[in-house]
């Protein structure tokens, strides 16, 4: 299982790592958008009064990889007490997630599963287009994602991103404006380039699980493959000293039969 979880590790973190800078440079450049047009513009932009929030929770379809999975259902699960169940409708991505949740009977809007393997730009699409709904419907006044971010092989950051409404960015103190000229208008810019960006960002955090599950499950089998060697290790040193005391009875008990005989004979 190490050395499979590695093979695919190895194309993952290929992927996640060309991904990351066109997804955090369209997530710059929406901020920038965000704050320069107003809210009414776009359903996506519209900040409304947080009353009922959606959350995204991503976990494995499998285990064997270590806290992977516990880590994301913890820090979920701290997000939605202090809210009560009733304010949160959960999406989740993952059977660990899923079978998690189904068993302390929460709401649960919709799943995704069994398509890590095979992930691609439709499955991101198809959960966008969902969350997308959800906001724009009225159904949810904020949505959130929670995955665990790929550092390393041995490193998985657990992250919670807002991704509706769109955050307009900060003001920074004496830097030049910048404003923008729109071709052909700016609502048609923004009905195209609005969900582009929520797909790209879930499917920047669905294969950054993908390689932090990879990570985590190749650490997790090294790890249990050491522990395997040194219990049976240890069971071998037991097993040889059982053996040898046997030997030795044996042979204290053939001895004394010897001299028992012996002496039965004189």
């Amino acid at each position: 299982m190490k050395l499979v979880a590695a093979a695919k590790l190895r194309r993952a973190q290929d992927r996640i790592l060309e991904a990351r800078p066109y997804a955090a440079k369209m997530a710059d450049l929406l901020a920038n958008l965000a704050l320069r047009v107003s809210p009414e513009q776009h359903l996506l932009l519209a900040r409304r009064a947080t009353r009922r929030r959606l959350l995204v929770i991503i976990t494995a379809d499998k285990g064997l990889c270590g806290a992977f999975n516990t880590n994301i259902l913890r820090a979920s699960l701290e997000l939605i007490r202090p809210s009560g169940e009733t304010a949160v409708t959960l999406v989740v991505v993952g059977r660990k997630a899923r079978d998690h949740y189904r068993r302390r009977g929460f709401a649960i809007k919709a799943e995704m599963v069994g398509f890590f393997d095979r992930l691609a730009y439709a499955h991101a699409r198809e959960l966008s287009t969902g969350l997308i709904d959800a906001y724009t419907g009225g159904e949810a006044d904020e949505v959130s994602l929670i995955y665990n971010e790929f550092r390393s092989v041995t490193v998985q950051r657990v992250v919670r991103a807002q991704l509706l409404p769109i955050e307009p960015g900060a003001e920074v103190a004496g830097a030049p404006t910048v404003d923008y000229l729109y071709e052909p208008s700016p609502d048609a810019i923004l009905a195209a380039l609005l969900p582009k960006h929520v797909t790209t960002q879930v499917y920047r955090a669905l294969m950054e699980s993908l390689a932090g599950e990879y990570g985590a499950r190749m650490t997790a089998m090294d790890a249990a493959t050491k522990n395997a060697q040194e219990m049976i290790e240890l069971l071998t040193i037991q097993y040889n000293k059982a053996r040898q005391e046997r030997i030795t009875k044996e042979l204290l008990d053939i001895v004394g039969g010897a001299e028992a005989l012996r002496q039965a004979v004189e």
